[in-house]
């Protein structure tokens, strides 16, 4: 009973492997499914790659081949592909929904008709069909943008996964069917007239960044004022890992009572907007870090 589960997980870490080699980073799905097999937020053990906070998949996606190889020996997942740290913009053409009008078009068949109407050809890049039968179209992202996900933005039933996405790698498959390579051999760069389309529209100027005026101990709201300088000034690659770890850090100041949460809150926003964070990553992650850094805080004697 051992030998097909043993083979089938090495095929899969053979595909995670490949994909890695592209340097695109990936992450464990749950065997047969598409949900991440990473511990989630509420379960975090605050130890290991979480110990400054916890880490969601996105940012413990990965390209190193120690690491696949370790993840893979203990079970056959699915493989994820975290589109943002890969560089990636995979254009997701889906198949209408089984209750919807028989006669109702495709993502594929929306897009192709866009690209004809952009006096442009559908692009022979990477593309994998999907267990449903759908397309995923691989791109390379544009320099210098940060291109985040979108749904029917393009076309209807025609979704992107850029940053804050994954996709499913060609290998996994699911009860439905599998994710196979079919044709392109690269990822090709994104077409300007679709980074057109995709691009966020431009922010007005940051205002300089103030903090809320409130109550709180002077360690408190030092440690606040410093890390949000930190995080508003962060590098657009550690944006979103500098935002968790420093949220992490004041933290322990709300779990004490120094200072309240919706304080600490409203100013890391502020921080991380100001950084180039969208306000959804913002919440998530200031949530995220606040929670972990309660279930994980020592006595203020301990500290």
């Amino acid at each position: 009973m051992t030998q097909p589960t043993d083979s089938r997980r090495e095929r899969l870490l053979a595909a995670a492997l490949h994909a890695a080699e592209r340097g695109w980073h990936v992450f464990p799905l749950r065997p047969a499914t598409k949900r991440p097999a990473l511990h989630g937020e509420a379960a975090c053990p605050g130890t290991g790659p979480c110990a400054d906070g916890h880490r969601k998949w996105e940012q413990r996606a990965t390209t190193d081949a120690d690491r696949i190889r370790a993840t893979w020996t203990h079970a056959p997942y699915n493989i994820g592909i975290a589109t943002g740290p890969s560089g990636l913009v995979v254009v997701d053409l889906d198949m209408p929904k089984h209750n919807g009008s028989a006669d109702a078009p495709s993502g594929a068949t929306t897009f192709t008709a866009l690209c004809e109407r952009a006096g442009q050809a559908v692009p022979d890049t990477y593309r994998v069909r999907t267990a449903s039968g759908g397309t995923h179209l691989y791109y390379t992202a544009p320099e210098g943008v940060r291109l985040t996900n979108t749904a029917g933005t393009i076309a209807p039933l025609v979704d992107t996964r850029a940053w804050g996405g994954y996709v499913v790698a060609a290998g996994s498959t699911t009860p439905t069917g599998a994710y196979e390579a079919v044709s392109g051999s690269v990822a090709l760069p994104l077409p300007e007239w679709m980074q057109t389309i995709l691009k966020p529209t431009p922010r007005p100027p940051a205002a300089p960044l103030r903090l809320p005026a409130a109550d709180g101990s002077r360690a408190a709201l030092a440690a606040l004022d410093a890390e949000c300088a930190i995080v508003a000034t962060a590098p657009e690659s550690r944006r979103n890992t500098t935002l968790n770890r420093s949220a992490f850090k004041v933290g322990r100041f709300v779990a004490w009572g120094d200072i309240a949460r919706h304080v600490v809150e409203e100013a890391f926003q502020g921080a991380g907007e100001a950084s180039g964070l969208t306000p959804a990553e913002c919440r998530t992650t200031i949530r995220s870090a606040l929670d972990s850094s309660a279930r994980t805080v020592r006595p203020r004697e301990a500290a």
